[in-house]
């Protein structure tokens, strides 16, 4: 037929068509597209392992269904009319886009495509965000990661509300209401100018600290983990003299400008060798959890997928003390 007069046909027609299709069911619609390839109703009955008769009465219905004929039977020549083109067209769409949409669902079922909404704080940036979220994209690329920082409160606030799928957090105590499982236990290392006198050490006590002048976390923003470093120090034998107080990603910045020296959670921010450098604290210190929190009352499938994969992709916590403690530095004990 003629192109030029299909598109203005196909525009009045398409919405009205698609309307009536979509209660058309999907066994008619594969019985029209039979008889539209065969263009012969007996062949396309052999075919599709019914009578002819039958045949003949579901392309009626369809027929009277649309209110238009959808073939031509003049001159004993079957074909398809004008608008038999336009509907055999559409039906072929609306298979499609049904098979397209039956596996996607199928696919959402399983936890194979969607999103999970996952928060973090900030000292997952530097080692557990990159590892947990790569592993979990390799396996199952087509769902998508939103990924939020958070602080713990926040992060257990909108767990039990709905709002996160799963959380990286820091739990001092436990969350209530909500499942966790321990990724890594980190320890706190000092952050020292490269030109330090502490630096040349592999370690340092954290006595050897007391007489520094100290950038720590801004305690608004954690302030569980802000006075627990306090308390190590007073454990130690002295108050920390506070000068500044930062985010944790700009802490290594300042102690390379020399406003002081830092305590920090290992993984520790991305620096410069030569301006910054990072010592365990040779005291026995209690190790930090990093922890992923959810709440077992969400069902989703992508959650699912996501904890199974990440269930043995962490480091336990001796492994990752020994990590920490012993690389390979230059200098000498304290």
């Amino acid at each position: 037929m003629n192109q030029p007069l299909m598109r203005p046909m196909r525009k009045l027609l398409s919405s009205h068509i698609v309307m009536r299709m979509m209660s058309t069911s999907r066994r008619q619609l594969k019985a029209l597209l039979m008889v539209a390839d065969e263009l012969h109703v007996g062949r396309a009955a052999e075919r599709l392992g019914v009578t002819q008769p039958s045949l003949s009465r579901q392309i009626a219905a369809i027929e009277k269904d649309l209110g238009m004929p959808l073939f031509s039977r003049a001159r004993r020549r079957f074909a398809l009319t004008p608008a038999g083109e336009i509907v055999v067209a559409g039906a072929r769409e609306l298979l499609r886009r049904g098979d397209e949409v039956v596996r996607d669902a199928k696919r959402a079922h399983a936890g194979e495509i969607g999103s999970v909404r996952l928060g973090f704080v900030q000292s997952a940036t530097y080692e557990v965000i990159p590892r947990l979220i790569s592993a979990f994209r390799a396996a199952y690329p087509d769902v998508v990661v939103n990924a939020r920082a958070m602080t713990t409160l926040e992060q257990s606030e909108a767990l039990r509300t709905g709002h996160l799928d799963a959380g990286l957090v820091r739990p001092v105590t436990a969350l209530h209401g909500l499942t966790t499982r321990v990724i890594s236990r980190d320890p706190l290392v000092a952050a020292l100018p490269a030109t330090h006198r502490l630096a040349r050490y592999e370690g340092v006590p954290l006595a050897a600290l007391a007489d520094e002048s100290f950038v720590l976390y801004f305690r608004d923003s954690a302030p569980v983990v802000h006075d627990t470093i306090i308390g190590c120090c007073l454990a130690a034998g002295f108050s920390p003299r506070i000068v500044q107080e930062a985010q944790v990603q700009t802490i290594p910045a300042l102690v390379a400008a020399g406003l002081g020296v830092s305590l920090l959670i290992s993984p520790t921010p991305p620096h410069n060798p030569s301006q910054v450098v990072y010592r365990p604290i040779q005291d026995d210190l209690p190790l930090w959890d990093m922890a992923l929190a959810w709440s077992a009352s969400n069902q989703s499938p992508t959650l699912a997928r996501f904890l199974a994969v990440t269930e043995d992709g962490s480091p336990h916590g001796d492994e990752r003390r020994r990590r920490v403690r012993h690389h390979a530095w230059v200098g000498r004990t304290w």
